[in-house]
């Protein structure tokens, strides 16, 4: 598999090693991105790195609580302009409603809902929209949870949606927790929410690789096998530390020092109840979304060319 320049150019952003150790991995790997990481990862060049594919696309990514139902869902645009209207903002919020009140089961059943304050489809309404807005508009995705306490967070306006579904009991008000704990999302975005889901094959390969960064390590490479792998088990506590919500260390220290589910109990204790994390659904606007990429100088020379004419 041949690779190019951009492929060096991500490899890099996705791992922060060098240009040319970026290279020789994607020349070691055919090309292959994943390949490639873990190469970097085994000669100790490199920690655990970031999927390839997330580029931005405009839009909203929108969670709410409504009439105690919890809805998360994602809107796009075609530019960041339009996004930020209060025309478009509004549609999302009130999309979200439909999505709690009328429970619809995927995106094309949504359409088929009836617009709140009328009696068009959400699907007369999105053509409107897209007529007097004057981009194409798309639903995305969305989710909800009918069921225990759910508490909502947006972040910067919209890059990220967060929906927190917690199980409280003694009577307390966990919104504060849910909060945080969305926070928590939306900056560290774990991979799984505990160290129970994540699958075995990512732990076989975890310690795959730890094990050959002790094989590139000359102070390590000699130990017999079963050291090497027992060192490796031992290890993976960060591994899970570093990917899963429950186990990775609280940023908000000036709360609790600790993981994010010691803060959990410890914060529902001092509220007098307990709150258990149940699940949770995080958006992030554009999130594999291909968008084509413009040269900006090009496209500032192609109008003024156009304006000659």
């Amino acid at each position: 598999m041949a690779f190019t320049a951009q492929d060096v150019k991500k490899l890099r952003e996705m791992t922060n090693v060098g240009m040319m150790d970026c290279k020789k991995a994607l020349q070691a790997t055919d090309g292959d991105m994943d390949k490639a990481v873990d190469w970097l990862r085994e000669k100790g060049l490199a920690k655990a790195a970031k999927k390839a594919g997330r580029v931005a696309a405009e839009g909203i990514a929108y969670a709410a609580n409504i009439g105690g139902v919890g809805v998360v869902i994602e809107v796009n645009a075609e530019t960041d302009f339009a996004a930020k209207t209060d025309a478009f903002t509004d549609l999302v919020k009130n999309l979200a409603q439909v999505v709690a009140e009328q429970n619809p089961a995927d995106v094309e059943a949504l359409k088929a809902c009836t617009y709140p304050g009328t009696k068009l489809t959400v699907a007369e309404i999105m053509q409107e929209k897209v007529m007097s807005i004057g981009e194409n508009l798309q639903i995305r995705r969305f989710a909800r949870f009918a069921d225990n306490t759910s508490v909502a967070y947006v972040h910067a306006g919209g890059t990220h949606g967060v929906l927190v579904n917690l199980a409280v009991e003694g009577g307390i008000d966990a919104t504060e927790i849910g909060k945080n704990v969305a926070m928590q999302i939306a900056a560290m975005g774990a991979k799984y929410w505990d160290k129970s889901l994540v699958p075995q094959e990512d732990v076989a390969h975890e310690l795959a690789v730890q094990v050959a960064l002790m094989d590139n390590d000359p102070k390590m490479a000699n130990k017999p096998a079963q050291i090497k792998e027992k060192i490796a088990a031992g290890k993976m506590a960060a591994f899970y530390k570093e990917i899963c919500l429950l186990q990775q260390e609280f940023v908000r220290s000036d709360l609790f020092q600790g993981t994010v589910e010691g803060y959990i109990a410890d914060a529902a204790k001092k509220l007098g109840g307990k709150v258990t994390f149940v699940d949770a659904i995080h958006y992030v606007k554009g999130e594999g979304i291909e968008k084509k990429e413009e040269n900006f100088a090009d496209e500032v020379a192609a109008q003024i060319a156009n304006a000659g004419k």
